[in-house]
């Protein structure tokens, strides 16, 4: 059973998350996609690393399209999340296939695009902290998503933010799972606080 506390300040800092998040001009979420592209591109830790899983992007979420189209141009495997409760389901995707609209509104992949099992992820987010602490959207498809795949292989998981997203602390639940890196428009920040 979760503590109501818990889901309480989830819930508030979702909620401030979202404005903030939304109150950014587009053109300059835009641009700072593209700069959160560039750092996500630099981590030496995703060197060579496929097949790289994905989102399509949403309302004011960071664009991570502009790294999927650079690293689809390295050659390397990308897969595109496709919502299946309680799991993400992740399908091979290059710029240009078809997308068709699947739940909570979010573009992806056909069910005929080949099933992929990513070694890192670029993961979406509502609030952030400096420890890895991770808010999405409250149904928890993400956090599963990671443990099934962490169970499988070695998992590196880059969640892409703007920087008026973080938060002090984001309190963390048994189920949740701490990221590797956080990835802004202004730095690339590690689960230890150490900025790359």
């Amino acid at each position: 059973m979760t503590d109501p506390i818990l889901l309480a300040e989830k819930a508030r800092l979702r909620a401030e998350g979202f404005a903030r998040r939304d109150a950014l001009d587009a053109g300059w979420r835009r641009q700072a996609s593209q700069d959160i592209a560039a750092r996500v591109l630099a981590l030496p830790e995703l060197s060579g690393v496929e097949p790289v899983g994905a989102y399509w992007p949403m309302r004011s979420e960071v664009d991570p399209r502009p790294a999927l189209a650079a690293l689809a141009a390295q050659g390397r495997a990308i897969a595109l999340s496709q919502t299946r409760s309680p799991l993400l389901v992740w399908r091979r995707w290059r710029p240009g296939d078809r997308l068709v609209h699947g739940g909570f509104g979010v573009m992806e992949p056909p069910d005929e695009a080949p099933e992929l099992a990513p070694r890192a992820l670029l993961v979406p987010l509502c609030r952030f902290d400096r420890r890895g602490g991770r808010l999405g959207y409250g149904k928890g498809h993400f956090d599963r998503s990671i443990a099934a795949l962490g169970a499988r292989h070695p998992l590196l998981t880059i969640g892409v933010a703007f920087s008026a997203q973080e938060a002090d602390e984001v309190p963390m639940a048994e189920h949740d799972r701490r990221l590797d890196f956080v990835v802004t428009e202004n730095e690339a920040i590690g689960t230890s606080g150490r900025a790359s």
